[in-house]
């Protein structure tokens, strides 16, 4: 609401509670001059009298008493956001809308998510999987996980953690039985990617880069990429955190170790703002601290 509509509202309400203008202007810390004007420009915008006036007392016309009922639920409306805006800065609180990589419903939002939703009872989170691209601004999202930074006239982008990468196959793969030790037995087999992760280069001290072979299966989602490699469908570069435990129970087996590939960044991506809200802080404080222990 305009601030100055709203400070009229509450002195024309204040000189109908008291039914005096020097008694208004008292409790209001204001001049009976200042209360007069207030008076009279609310009356010329909205073209009717407010008042009867006689020398000691005023009293509200009929027009008035109308306007006297619109204005009081006016100011408790005003009132009210006013008081939820103080606590959105001061508490965390109201739904937190976050947009994430299909592959994080694996389990890696699961210990942050409860954690914040613990120390902050009066959150709600909105939690939306996706790896087709999203527009946050659009979308009215607080808050997306990305694996680029995006810092922008529009976007702040808050650096959470940086994992490997690992090239792996199932258990169930031939690749698997043999004995594996340079990229080239690689050729031959399928190579599984996902559609906006298709390139790779592996690293090792002894050897030139070698390139991945163009992939012969392409997917747009993570979580599938991780199944059709778990299934032995062929080998594919995976995000290690996402695929720790496959690797732990050796549904998967790392191939090429000696091998490097490229780390990648994870990002929490907000909205640019002035103040950015304090549920939004909170939620970035959680991820870093969770993301960077991984």
């Amino acid at each position: 609401m305009n601030m100055k509509l709203l400070r009229s509202l509450q002195v024309f309400v204040r000189v109908a509670d008291t039914g005096n203008m020097s008694a208004a202007a008292k409790s209001l810390h204001m001049t009976v001059s200042a209360i007069s004007q207030q008076l009279r420009k609310l009356e010329q915008d909205i073209g009717l009298t407010l008042f009867n006036r006689n020398t000691r007392n005023l009293s509200l016309t009929e027009a008035g008493r109308i306007y006297y009922r619109t204005s009081l639920r006016l100011i408790s409306v005003a009132e009210k956001a006013q008081h939820e805006i103080e606590q959105l800065q001061l508490t965390p609180s109201g739904t937190l809308r976050i947009i994430a990589p299909e592959g994080f419903g694996g389990g890696l939002l699961s210990k942050p998510l409860t954690h914040l939703t613990s120390e902050f009872p009066k959150i709600k989170v909105s939690l939306i999987l996706t790896d087709e691209p999203r527009d946050i601004m659009a979308s009215g999202a607080d808050l997306a996980l990305c694996f680029r930074s995006m810092s922008d006239a529009d976007h702040t982008a808050h650096h959470l953690a940086s994992w490997r990468r690992i090239l792996c196959v199932s258990r169930l793969h031939q690749l698997a039985r043999m004995d594996v030790q340079s990229p080239t037995q690689l050729e031959g087999h399928c190579h599984l990617t996902h559609k906006n992760l298709q390139h790779y280069n592996l690293e090792n001290l002894n050897n030139a880069p070698y390139t991945l072979p163009p992939s012969r299966l392409v997917v747009n989602s993570m979580q599938a990429l991780i199944q059709l490699t778990c299934d032995g469908i062929g080998y594919a570069v995976l995000p290690e955190p996402e695929v720790r435990h496959y690797l732990r129970d050796e549904t998967l087996i790392p191939l090429l170790p000696d091998w490097k590939l490229p780390d990648y960044s994870v990002y929490a991506v907000t909205p640019k703002q002035e103040h950015i809200p304090v549920k939004t802080l909170a939620a970035v404080n959680c991820l870093h601290k969770w993301f960077s222990s991984i």
